[in-house]
């Protein structure tokens, strides 16, 4: 959906189970157009892209290509967004912390997002920019000493000063201007708002701006502009909240250093909060009915004297609830937007509430995607059709909107 000038809401069609191209463009056909009919009946409806790597190369075979776009034309659809972080299969197999794999270390990672970069250059209206989401370089529980960690964060950087490069050789030839929206996340070697800055400063604005010189035989300041204008953050709402950081405190902190946000995924975490009125077991077995065995839920618990710890999956911070300290836990599991509660839990559906009160007021990303994909691994109670449920949370946001 069009918000105003130049801004667009969607949704991420990660959300639906499809690793070829031809399941992909099925689900597309199946939901997009009764979305788009319900919502934006009478004006374009964008859409958030999710290919994997198989459909990805798939859809760059043939005509594949072209005949997607001319489906898009004549629905009155178009694609701004695409996600590229889930690499394979994303449905019906045990992810967890795959879901990083291949990582910015290796050709796989930067083959894949080129891929992405040719379909958005093809399908990417004129006059509007593009963006691709992607992992935060890698998974810090792979790696031990700063020297290991030292060695991914440069290699990452020179893979991604490649993406720069083919960025920049875009926008001179067809005026079309994509960025590789980096996705913070907890366990990633990126995942809060100092983390960003550190590496933009010491790898990015360094390391990686000396090679982009080179490349481009251009300035140091044009080799900086061209990083910042095609490296930006995609603004995860519920990963930060997980890092416990307020949404005006990530965006002011971004703004000085001048990081741009490509995008802001819409997306609520599940939290819950020590309380006399409730028991800890009760608050325990409400969480357990989330610690599934597909997606990674990353935990992290917060004690009475505010330091954060942190836990690679749900079932580990359950058990660190029975910690004498122990205040608050949040985890890794988009719950609807559109839930604050669920039995005696809540979600961080209030990060959501701020983020979109300071868009109002200062539109700092131009792409917004809701991001709820775990609607097949969710308590029963929760469960309801896709696209009713796509609806209710689009319509919600555009309520908070208004």
């Amino acid at each position: 959906m069009i918000l105003g000038e130049n801004s667009h809401l969607t949704y991420c069609t990660n959300i639906h189970p499809g690793e070829t191209w031809e399941e992909v463009f099925n689900s597309l056909q199946e939901y997009c157009i009764t979305i788009k009919n319900k919502l934006s009946p009478d004006q374009p409806f964008g859409i958030g892209l999710r290919l994997s790597q198989k459909s990805a190369a798939q859809v760059l075979l043939g005509n594949n290509l072209d005949e997607f776009k001319n489906w898009l034309d004549s629905n009155n659809l178009y694609v701004f967004t695409m996600n590229g972080f889930p690499y394979g299969d994303f449905h019906n197999v045990i992810i967890k912390d795959q879901v990083h794999t291949p990582d910015w270390t290796t050709d796989e990672r930067v083959n894949y997002t080129l891929d992405l970069i040719k379909i958005l250059a093809y399908l990417l209206p004129e006059n509007m920019e593009g963006g691709i989401s992607t992992s935060p370089l890698s998974y810090k529980l792979w790696f031990n000493g700063k020297e290991k960690f030292s060695r991914v964060k440069l290699k990452s950087t020179q893979s991604l000063i490649k993406i720069v490069n083919q960025l920049v050789h875009i926008k001179k030839t067809t005026g079309k201007l994509i960025h590789l929206d980096i996705e913070p996340e907890p366990d990633g070697f990126l995942e809060n708002t100092e983390e960003v800055i550190d590496y933009y400063k010491d790898y990015l604005l360094n390391f990686g701006k000396s090679e982009l010189e080179e490349k481009l035989n251009c300035s140091s300041e044009e080799a900086k502009t061209h990083i910042l204008n095609h490296l930006q953050l995609c603004y995860d709402v519920c990963h930060f909240a997980l890092a416990y950081e307020l949404p005006e405190e990530v965006i002011s902190k971004l703004e000085n250093e001048g990081i741009k946000i490509g995008k802001i995924q819409i997306s609520a975490a599940l939290k819950c909060v020590k309380s006399e009125a409730v028991s800890l077991k009760h608050q325990q077995k409400c969480l357990q009915q989330f610690d599934e065995p597909t997606y990674l839920h990353q935990a992290i618990t917060k004690d009475k004297n505010g330091q954060l710890n942190h836990f690679s999956d749900l079932s580990e911070g359950i058990n660190a609830m029975n910690d004498q300290n122990f205040n608050e836990i949040r985890t890794h599991f988009h719950v609807p937007i559109f839930v604050s509660e669920f039995e005696v839990l809540n979600s961080t559906q209030d990060d959501i509430i701020l983020a979109l009160d300071l868009w109002k007021k200062n539109k700092y990303s131009s792409h917004l995607e809701v991001e709820t994909y775990t609607w097949g691994v969710l308590p029963e109670d929760l469960q309801t059709d896709i696209a009713s449920s796509i609806i209710r949370e689009l319509e919600w946001v555009k309520n908070q909107l208004n």
